[in-house]
């Protein structure tokens, strides 16, 4: 089995440092079921490879009673040590380990970036077919390229095999991607070579923090990957479901009760609303969906509006979508307007073809609550993957709280906000938005205009 590991970032070479190995190097490390050897194939400033090959000693895998313990097969006829399997995510971790931590003495800035990176694993096999492949890494933002390895190929009728060449590109930090390659690899083969116990919950829930608690895939990831044990999948479940959990009711309230008494006397939560409906409105939309939906206070605008054939609330709160369904109602309005509306949990950081097809989304007041370092993978999931044809993005503008009597100077209008962006920082953003994704942007203003600091809210209105 072999993985390829490559990179056009350039100086491209640094992916040595990036992984502690010399590219002028053979790195050899022996392992209890083989050797692992990782070299460099080609290293120049424009491309540079790195390559992870492992030899497993077939008769070793089944001598003893400590491969039995190991839940290895009891036989030599077996594709342990060709294919792609948890052998190779134990020697990422053993060869690559601080790479996978995310630390590098020599380029800690380049590790803490994402960098375009490529990677190719042969013969991997995924269990379900290269539709569960898609599943599993789409989602993450990977471009997904498989190329089938047939039974026998001196006889192609009789199909394809469960293995292939499979290539993975990204732009995405390096450990990210050595991270989700230990933990997903495995999940594609549907087997482990080493017993599951509580341990396994532990390095499951360690290794997926940051992307395991919203991929769509989570319940198939987790049972996969402590080998459909019931009592630890559960356990994990539960434990990714309290990492999305949101703040308390009455704590939540009061974080948003700030935000209102600030803006009430100058009513521009309804003059948002109503700005935003009348965009979704312009331009014949019937697919729309409301991004953030929170609890539901433009949806239910939205759904008074004939024209809107289908409304999509969305989420990463199950408890904010509760509160959603019990302002819109959906228990007693009518079979008809119940299947207009549909509320979706997921991440907007996170590719999901749940939101493909829309004619027009918009995100009122959300955007200002991510992490400046996940706006990229928002903006590779709505523009670059979702693509609704009409995009309306609303968020404060931070000049203007100086105007906030009760405001103390540099404060975020809401504690959750993670920035609040000035009129030229929003307006850099949307267009280079634009730009790179085939969309035109206009942005406008929401308020009453004060002389210096312009309107208390922003708007970007993007369409393809």
């Amino acid at each position: 089995m072999i993985l390829t590991l490559s990179t056009t970032h350039r100086p491209a070479t640094d992916l040595g440092f990036l992984l502690m190995k010399h590219p002028d190097n053979v790195h050899e490390k022996e392992l209890s079921f083989g050797k692992a050897t990782l070299f460099f194939p080609e290293a120049s400033e424009e491309r540079c490879t790195a390559a992870l090959l492992l030899d497993i000693d077939p008769v070793a895998l089944v001598r003893g009673k400590e491969a039995w313990r190991r839940g290895l097969f009891g036989h030599y006829v077996t594709d342990r040590p060709y294919a792609v399997s948890s052998f190779l995510s134990v020697a990422i971790s053993r060869l690559l380990g601080t790479a996978m931590g995310g630390r590098s003495r020599a380029r800690q800035t380049l590790a803490d970036m994402p960098i375009p990176l490529e990677v190719t694993l042969a013969p991997l096999p995924v269990r379900g077919g290269v539709e569960v492949l898609e599943r599993l890494f789409c989602p993450l933002g990977y471009t997904v390229a498989a190329e089938p390895h047939p039974l026998d190929a001196a006889h192609p009728e009789w199909g394809s095999s469960v293995y292939v060449t499979a290539t993975l590109s990204a732009t995405v930090k390096l450990a990210e991607l050595l991270t989700h390659l230990f933990v997903l690899v495995p999940v594609l083969d549907n087997q482990k070579h080493y017993w599951v116990g509580a341990d396994e919950v532990e390095k499951l829930l360690a290794k997926g923090a940051g992307w395991l608690e919203h991929h769509p895939e989570q319940k198939m990831i987790t049972g996969r990957y402590l080998k459909h044990r019931r009592g630890l999948t559960r356990w994990a479940l539960e434990a990714l479901a309290e990492r999305v959990a949101v703040p308390g009711d009455e704590l939540e309230e009061a974080q948003d009760e700030q935000e209102e008494l600030l803006e009430r006397p100058i009513s521009l939560n309804t003059r948002r609303l109503e700005a935003v409906t009348a965009e979704l409105l312009s331009g014949g939309a019937a697919r729309i969906a409301d991004l953030g939906c929170g609890e539901g206070k433009l949806l239910r605008r939205l759904v008074k509006e004939k024209q809107f054939e289908k409304i999509v609330g969305v989420d990463v709160s199950q408890r904010a979508l509760g509160h959603a369904a019990k302002r819109l109602r959906l228990e007693t309005i009518s079979d008809r307007q119940r299947a207009r509306i549909e509320l979706i949990q997921c991440s907007l950081t996170y590719r999901d073809d749940r939101l493909k097809g829309l004619d027009a989304a918009a995100m009122v007041e959300v955007i200002e609550h991510m992490e400046p370092d996940r706006l990229a993978a928002f903006e590779a999931v709505l523009f670059g993957h979702a693509q609704p044809r009409k995009v309306v993005i609303t968020t404060p503008n931070r000049e203007y709280n100086a105007s906030f009597e009760a405001m103390p100077e540099g404060g975020l209008r809401h504690p959750d906000h993670r920035f609040e962006w000035t009129r030229a920082e929003f307006e850099d953003w949307a267009r280079g938005v634009a730009e790179r994704n085939g969309y035109v942007v206009r942005v406008e203003g929401i308020g009453d205009a004060h002389p210096d600091f312009g309107m208390p809210t922003q708007m970007g209105v993007f369409a393809r």
